[in-house]
């Protein structure tokens, strides 16, 4: 179970101006263990913006899936070409989405459709190092972390004009203790000042690269 802390910190008057219709907050994420920051980590904000279903790929190139994380509105649907000189068995029994591709090559005759919220992680049944992750949900992402841990997230005036009320604020990494489902946080409305998160990280995994002698010599045809 991971750990969630939230630490609001106060500006000083004039120290960030926000814009009349949106507030914009900065972010700072970090993992509670090392104190490093985190990046490249998901934000949302619950409830936000809506966006439209998409078609989108996760395409399986050099016994990988790219890209390793994909991030698509609810309803969206997503194929999953081979382009690989070998087969390959995509799956999922993730709670918002359980699916069997068996062995193919090329293209499948159906793309997958998503229809609920939540992380798909996605394997190979022939090649084990082989992970990816989609995100389904029904807000559009605030953006991803950058090196230093950081982004701007903003609050739509609807919900910021809110007094009293609460919003909510999804944060995913692939390396969460628990990266089946979104680490939630809770923003009191309205809101000014910066926000210090963090959650708890596995160790970084060791490297990937698990083919076989057989699979190495397909690697080379």
């Amino acid at each position: 179970m991971y750990k969630l802390t939230v630490t609001l910190f106060l500006l000083h008057a004039g120290s960030l101006c926000y814009g009349a219709n949106t507030n914009t907050i900065p972010l700072q994420l970090t993992d509670s263990l090392s104190g490093k920051p985190v990046a490249n980590a998901v934000v949302l904000l619950e409830n936000g913006p809506a966006e439209s279903p998409i078609e989108a790929e996760i395409v399986q190139k050099n016994r990988n899936f790219h890209p390793h994380t994909l991030i698509i509105p609810k309803h969206s649907r997503v194929d999953f070409p081979n382009q690989d000189n070998t087969q390959h068995h995509v799956y999922s029994f993730s709670p918002a989405k359980t699916f069997n591709i068996e062995l193919y090559a090329g293209r499948p005759t159906e793309p997958v459709v998503f229809n609920k919220t939540g992380v798909v992680e996605i394997g190979c049944n022939i090649h084990d190092h082989m992970q990816a992750f989609i995100l389904i949900t029904d807000s559009a992402p605030s953006g991803r972390t950058d090196e230093r841990g950081r982004l701007t997230v903003e609050i739509p005036p609807s919900a910021d004009s809110d007094s009293g009320k609460e919003a909510g604020l999804l944060v995913w990494h692939p390396r969460l203790t628990d990266n089946t489902r979104m680490a939630r946080f809770t923003i009191e409305l309205p809101h000014s000042g910066p926000l210090e998160l963090s959650v708890e990280l596995s160790p970084e995994p060791a490297s990937n690269d698990r083919l076989d002698g057989l699979q190495n010599r397909f690697r080379e045809l």
